[in-house]
């Protein structure tokens, strides 16, 4: 099984290609910084992050293009990926990387502070199969893979959960109930 569950910030904006010819596909490529549980090791005490490379096909890379900017806390599933080309130098490059089969915003448009990010809490899944043999979109011969897509957006005027109050998406808990909860 390989199964990826990321969340964290996107560390710049997304880079966005499409394959050229008949067919274009749409290829989005970002770095998310994943925050790392604290450990003896860390000596200074302060934060620590993993930055994975991360790429989106078809429809849902259309969608990172259009709401995706730096900064933004998202929660993706995907699968990694290993593979290797030849640079322009001639030299082989291996590249490990999170391909994303889903995404969600991590936060409410009111929480991302600093950009028009879109949407709402709502998940985007790809569904697609990423056959594709030599590369991401090299020229013609690239690979004869299906890419799938496909995405269903949030409606924009829906009510949030939780009632009309819970305007960042989340529900209000109600003050005294703290001895219900199953978690403290």
């Amino acid at each position: 099984m390989n199964k990826v569950i990321l969340m964290g910030r996107l560390t710049r904006d997304p880079e966005v290609r499409y394959t050229q010819g008949e067919n274009s596909l749409c290829i989005a490529n970002f770095t998310v910084a994943v925050d790392r549980r604290m450990s003896r090791n860390n000596q200074d005490g302060g934060p620590t992050a993993d930055f994975i490379p991360c790429v989106v096909f078809g429809k849902l890379a259309e969608h990172v293009e259009k709401y995706y900017r730096k900064g933004l806390k998202t929660c993706l599933t995907g699968r990694i990926q290993t593979r290797n080309y030849t640079n322009r130098e001639g030299v082989k490059v291996y590249v490990t990387e999170v391909v994303v089969e889903e995404l969600e915003f991590a936060e409410s448009k009111n929480a991302s502070a600093g950009g028009n990010y879109g949407g709402g809490n709502g998940g985007y899944g790809n569904g697609g199969n990423y056959g594709n043999a030599g590369g991401y979109g090299a020229g013609a011969n690239s690979g004869a893979g299906s890419y799938g897509g496909g995405y269903n957006a949030p409606a924009q005027n829906a009510a949030p959960a939780g009632g009309a109050d819970a305007l960042d998406g989340f529900m209000n808990i109600p003050d005294g109930i703290d001895e219900e909860l199953p978690f403290t």
